[in-house]
């Protein structure tokens, strides 16, 4: 038997093998192809769902028979968790995890580094090596828990309130995007981060407690007149024309907008590279809220080559994405900022474009996601649900905290939940589910990747649901986040 170091790996033998972690640890694993991303559902494997093919998963038993994984497989994760949500893995004895051949043959045992802060660890792993397969022991831990697999393994997990155990993965959405254009042009290799729907919560009866703090429900919205920005290069005119050939309706320039889009310019420049995030960690969204524009929509070009504004606007005309967003007949806004890089003599070019966030567009934004998802429902045979002020306070409030705070989770870092939102909020609804997502620019689109995902899409169907609310904000890493809140 061999004693392995983190690092370190072993030639599996042909036919199933188990992993064992004894201890007050729930083990889990995920199963992925060569992007290290699961395909779906059934790629996470835990104690609500102990088996997958080729995995199962028994107690604190892990068994996996690379002969039986779905195709395209070629790496099996082993996680290991507290059992107890609450408490740090820093508090338990360390994990040992134990390798079994065929026949109960002892293979290996892996005791990594005592863990300290870290809430998730990554024991091990099973990955192919041409045709064979090999154990790596890893020892990676997380400290932001299991929310940090999002960004390894495009799965997130939800905690729930004690005694309920219940998660689930829906498939990873992404929005498509389209190649580089040719030279001389080059546009950043792809928008904002992709849009994903979190894993929903479903409904728990609402345990009392007592109510947090809740943040202000009101986003910030435009409430000043903002003076032009002036347009000395002709970027306007050239912009402007180009939309009335298209049909769509003028935009103005803005101050806000070209002071965001000069400060995402400089920082490309700086770094030599195009990006939606800057190396200061800013992502171009960031920017437009820090300058005060508050949004419903936005859209960005991020693109190096062009010399002169009538370049940069050519560019976007006969390239297909970047076109549609310059006619696209919603925007009200724009700004252009740009910045050679002394080094390279290269151009980083920002152009942002937007509608401002108003009392009245945020209400009728929420009306639509709330009449689509009525629509789904109707479509199912259900009766629709009745907007709840309280749940719209605490879905707002929770929209707008995401984008202010840059976090993505059901659980905020106060280590509040839903239910405690919703009664801070006044909701006295005895069971409480909410839908979270980041990235989608529409009503529509929001609703469209709920639906398609499995556990999103029962919390909209719940049939003994009776109200919601529905939050939305602009900004942080993502660009838009999105809160779904049901009460029955």
């Amino acid at each position: 038997m061999s004693d392995l170091v983190p690092g370190g790996n072993l030639p599996l033998p042909g036919g199933a093998v188990t992993v064992r972690v004894p201890g007050p640890f729930d083990v889990s694993a995920l199963i992925t192809d060569d992007g290290g991303r699961v395909r779906g559902d059934d790629d996470f494997v835990f104690y609500n769902q102990p088996a997958a093919p080729g995995a199962r998963l028994h107690g604190d038993t892990l068994t996996v028979d690379p002969r039986g994984l779905r195709g395209g497989a070629s790496r099996v994760t082993v996680v290991v968790s507290p059992a107890d949500p609450a408490t740090s893995l820093g508090r338990l004895p360390a994990p040992t995890l134990h390798v079994t051949g065929p026949g109960g043959r002892p293979l290996a045992r892996f005791a990594p580094p005592r863990p300290r802060q870290e809430t998730v660890l990554l024991l091990a792993e099973f990955y192919r090596r041409g045709d064979g397969w090999k154990l790596r022991a890893l020892g990676q831990g997380y400290a932001d828990g299991l929310a940090g697999l999002a960004r390894d393994f495009g799965v997130d997990v939800v905690d729930e309130p004690a005694g309920s155990r219940a998660a689930h993965t829906p498939p990873s959405a992404t929005r498509t995007t389209t190649s580089p254009p040719p030279a001389p042009a080059r546009r950043a290799p792809h928008a904002p981060p992709p849009a994903r729907p979190a894993p929903p919560i479903p409904p728990p009866v609402r345990p009392a407690r007592p109510a947090p703090h809740v943040p202000s429900s009101a986003p910030p919205v435009q409430t000043a007149h903002h003076a032009p920005s002036p347009d000395p290069d002709g970027f306007l005119a050239l912009v402007n024309s180009a939309r009335a050939g298209a049909g769509s309706p003028p935009v103005s320039l803005d101050t806000r907008l070209a002071g965001a889009a000069r400060a995402h310019a400089s920082a490309m420049a700086s770094a030599g590279r195009l990006g939606a995030e800057g190396p200061d960690g800013v992502s171009v969204h960031q920017r437009v809220t820090a300058a005060g524009y508050a949004y419903l929509t936005v859209g960005e070009h991020l693109v190096s080559g062009p010399r002169t504004p009538a370049e940069f606007v050519a560019y976007c005309l006969r390239t297909e994405q970047p076109r549609r967003t310059l006619h696209d007949p919603a925007f009200t806004h724009a700004g252009l900022g740009y910045v050679t890089d002394a080094r390279s003599g290269d151009t980083y070019w920002t152009a942002l474009w937007a509608t401002p966030c108003t009392p009245a567009g945020l209400a009728r934004t929420q009306a639509e996601v709330v009449e689509l998802t009525n629509r789904e429902r109707l479509r199912a045979g259900l009766s629709a649900l009745a907007v709840d002020p309280p749940l719209v306070t605490a879905a707002q409030a929770y929209s707008t905290d995401m984008a202010a705070r840059a976090f993505y989770s059901h659980t905020s870092p106060e280590g509040t939940q839903p239910w405690d939102r919703a009664a801070a909020a006044g909701s006295t609804r005895r069971s409480i589910g909410e839908n979270i997502a980041c990235g989608q620019r529409s009503p529509a689109e929001v609703v469209d990747g709920w639906m398609n995902s499995p556990g999103h899409r029962a919390n909209i169907l719940k049939p003994h649901f009776t109200h919601i609310g529905v939050g939305f904000a602009g900004g942080g890493p993502a660009g838009a986040y999105w809160t779904q809140l049901f009460g029955g």
